[in-house]
């Protein structure tokens, strides 16, 4: 078995997810990538051989953006909301965490573990797509975009 077979096998199983890029307009968009994302972080912890509190992880931003993707996807589909899920690169690294496209809009969302860090949206983006939202994710600010009310 080969390791995109392996990928596709761990998708059907509901262990990851894998956006995939969205490229429609520019030249230096990266068109074939993908990210994957664990559907439960423990996993990923349990894979990667890590379960060091959150003080101590160097991969803290990897695991925020994992959760907030998962969770986001998990609660758009509890609420029958089925938009199309993309990330979005340029070769120049450029990028957007995750893109939502739904009625022909994007909704940007970067996710950011440390709200003091600075977080913008690469202006190629917004003038080559129309853009409804753009949401900077924190741990001051996911309940809104996942349905929490506490």
């Amino acid at each position: 078995m080969c390791f995109s077979d392996f990928k596709d096998l761990l998708e059907k199983c509901f262990v990851v997810t894998r956006l995939p890029a969205l490229s429609r307009n520019m030249r230096n968009e990266i068109k074939k990538s993908r990210k994957v994302y664990f559907v439960d972080n423990g996993v990923r912890n349990a894979i990667i051989q890590n379960y060091a509190p959150i003080e101590l992880r160097a991969d803290m931003g990897a695991l925020w953006e994992n959760f907030f993707v998962m969770e986001r996807i998990k609660y758009n589909a509890y609420r029958g909301y089925k938009p199309r899920y993309y990330f979005w690169r340029t070769q120049s690294q450029q990028e957007i965490d995750m893109v939502e496209e739904a009625d022909g809009q994007f909704t940007l969302f970067e996710m950011k573990w440390n709200p003091r860090h600075k977080a913008s949206f690469p202006k190629s983006f917004l003038d080559a797509y129309p853009v409804a939202d753009k949401v900077i994710i924190t741990p001051d600010n996911y309940q809104r975009y996942l349905g929490c009310n506490f």
